[in-house]
């Protein structure tokens, strides 16, 4: 392959959302790391210095470089909107971070800024680009197995005491389990349901002092032709929902089932927030953090907890190795070959977007739709009312 024929990516934000992406990034055949920009000097020359690429003080100076031909926005989320604004004004295509934003008014923003720009806007990654969860919607779309009627979703994680800077524990700054974590299981709900969302109903938890915001939903979202779906999350450290998938993590990784409150533990290291940033930092990219993008031979495919879509004929479940159908007279699994590359799909689509002017599924009014149904869960829980979604895809 030529390097005309990939795609010249430049990254705004270095953190742990990258770290989780590199693996995608360095491993796919048609793209290519050319520039990147943090407040970190030390992780910008070691960005420059491992990919023979570009480091920038600035997401400005990064976005007016004429060899980036899209932005992968992974600043904090409370930087999306600025950041987009700013890639679309230099004509560069946009990959931005879920979520995508902290508001509707701010998705719309972002919206018109891209398609006044004339540039693709997608927003990810979230698991609904999980190869599992795209097969299964195959399946329910073929119509073999009648209409979905139910999903259930429930995810069980350490989320809440992993590494955290301080808005990262406040929900007025995009804090909590609501923005960061919703996102995925809304995302992969309505890939499934395959109609449109229309009302959600909704409870929270926030039971720790020490970690002040949301760590904990249970929501009910409803569907225009009938579907319905439960929602339900814990970032509390207890019960670990990798159990149901053969103690393979949310990445593919293997995970060992003794090493139980290793997250807890390694908390009680911080005794301040500087510690606790400090932490965070040796989990990002950067001279001290983790190398991030060797890719495991054994990974199988990233996953969202247990989730189980409720056909008239079967019910099926996405797997990290295939989804397995409980059809009316018998069980058997449709296997997923093992990935090469993690979470290829995410530059998949954006590649095809940009490259063959196929709409993206993941496309800014799809991050708006998610969004909503976030601010939605909040709502909610505030209210003890049903509301209803007005921004669906």
């Amino acid at each position: 392959m030529t390097t005309q024929d990939e795609l010249r990516l430049g990254v705004i934000g270095l953190g742990r959302a990258f770290t989780l992406m590199l693996p995608t990034f360095v491993g796919h055949p048609k793209l290519r790391l050319v520039a990147a920009s943090d407040p970190r000097k030390d992780a910008v020359s070691r960005f420059a210095a491992e990919f023979q690429a570009k480091g920038y003080d600035t997401p400005e100076n990064l976005c007016a470089d004429p060899d980036v031909q899209a932005v992968y926005v992974a600043s904090p989320h409370q930087f999306h909107l600025e950041h987009v604004r700013l890639a679309a004004a230099h004509g560069k295509h946009i990959l931005v971070e879920k979520p995508m934003a902290l508001s509707v008014d701010a998705c719309l923003a972002m919206i018109a800024a891209a398609r006044n720009a004339r540039v693709q806007l997608l927003v990810g990654h979230s698991h609904s680009y999980d190869l599992p969860y795209l097969r299964t919607r195959d399946m329910i779309v073929s119509g073999r197995y009648g209409r979905v009627r139910m999903i259930n979703a429930l995810n069980f994680t350490d989320f809440l005491y992993r590494p955290r800077r301080p808005e990262e524990l406040d929900t007025q700054q995009g804090g909590g389990v609501v923005f960061s974590q919703a996102a995925h299981q809304i995302d992969v709900v309505r890939l499934l349901a395959t109609s449109k969302a229309a009302t959600v109903r909704a409870f929270t938890g926030n039971w720790d002092a020490r970690r002040p915001t949301e760590g904990a939903y249970n929501a009910q979202m409803s569907f225009d032709d009938g579907t319905f779906a439960s929602l339900t999350y814990s970032g509390y450290a207890h019960f670990d929902t990798d159990e149901f998938n053969g103690w393979r993590g949310e990445l593919g990784q293997a995970r060992d089932p003794d090493a139980y409150g290793r997250a807890r533990m390694a908390l009680k290291q911080a005794q301040s927030a500087a510690d606790e940033i400090d932490i965070k930092n040796r989990r990002a990219y950067g001279p001290v953090g983790t190398d991030g993008f060797r890719i495991d031979p054994d990974m199988t495919h990233n996953h969202f907890g247990l989730v189980i879509v409720s056909c008239e004929h079967a019910d099926l479940r996405p797997t990290p190795r295939g989804i397995i159908v409980y059809a009316d007279e018998n069980r058997w699994i449709e296997p997923i070959e093992q990935p090469r590359v993690p979470r290829a799909e995410v530059v998949d689509e954006l590649y095809d977007a940009v490259f063959n002017g196929k709409p993206p599924l993941h496309s800014g009014a799809w991050g708006l739709a998610t969004l909503e149904a976030c601010l939605g869960i909040l709502d909610s829980a505030g209210s003890g009312a049903t509301v209803s979604l007005m921004h669906q895809v």
